[in-house]
């Protein structure tokens, strides 16, 4: 099996689940273009990779009024991109039964990054992904909390469940498309994500990053549409949660369709 993506735009790229996955995609043979906010990272990435094989642009996907800039930058650089992954995403918990402790202003900023923005970057993109004459995709960061939400995580898990339910819209909209919708949903993972439980706690909390990556790498090379890695609780009713669900949507959609 081999990755079907030649030029793969990956957000989020500096820290975490997305620094590995571009690692590993560039390992695959794609060559990988690097978006983060810490330009030393980015630069780092690139040395190691070479130029031939990576590239980085640095970019805060928060500053919603510049992604037209940046999505002009990205596509007249780079006309070959054929898979655009979006992946950044903030955790943070909030105590919602303690209201004057609340900063709304950093729970909707969490938002905008986990989805709001995300949503922002796939139509812009999307006109050039539909115009190109081979198949390419848009792939997207998800979570096991989008299905099983984390209480001290709302702001989080709202978002994600927001995410969630775009991408199933996303995927149905572009069926007749040569555009695939991929959604990869992970359990908790040891990564920075967690470092507001301190640095050595945080990240020890999850499957080790490595074994993700495997399950995240064969989940991508395999084909399928919706790759979910781990459970929140028992794995077996977790996942047929999902399963159900999927079922009970795509039967919905196929009836507002006519049944076409």
């Amino acid at each position: 099996m081999v990755f079907d993506y030649k030029r793969v735009l990956l957000v989020g790229a500096t820290a975490g689940i997305g620094a590995a996955l571009a690692d590993r995609l560039i390992k695959e043979g794609a060559k990988v273009i690097a978006v983060g906010r810490r330009q030393e990272r980015l630069d780092a990435f690139v040395e190691k990779h070479g130029k031939e094989k990576a590239n980085a642009i640095k970019f805060d996907i928060s500053e919603r009024d510049n992604i037209d800039q940046f999505v002009e930058q990205v596509t007249q650089g780079y006309p070959d991109l054929d898979c655009v992954f979006l992946n950044a995403g903030i955790q943070t918990p909030i105590k919602l039964a303690q209201p004057a402790t609340v900063d709304l202003d950093a729970f909707h900023s969490e938002v905008t990054v986990n989805f709001s923005a995300l949503v922002d970057l796939t139509m812009k993109f999307l006109p050039f992904l539909m115009s190109q004459k081979l198949a390419t995709s848009l792939i997207f960061t998800g979570s096991n909390l989008a299905i099983v939400p984390a209480a001290t995580l709302s702001a989080y898990s709202a978002s994600k469940a927001a995410l969630n339910v775009f991408v199933l819209c996303l995927r149905e909209q572009l069926r007749d498309s040569s555009v695939k919708v991929i959604e990869l949903s992970p359990p908790p993972v040891q990564t920075e994500l967690h470092d507001y439980m301190g640095t050595e706690q945080g990240r020890q909390l999850g499957m080790p990053i490595d074994r993700f990556c495997d399950a995240a790498l064969n989940g991508l090379l395999s084909g399928s549409d919706q790759i979910i890695i781990g459970a929140v609780g028992p794995a077996e009713p977790f996942h047929d949660i999902i399963h159900k669900r999927r079922t009970a949507f795509e039967n919905l959609a196929t009836l507002m369709r006519g049944g076409r």
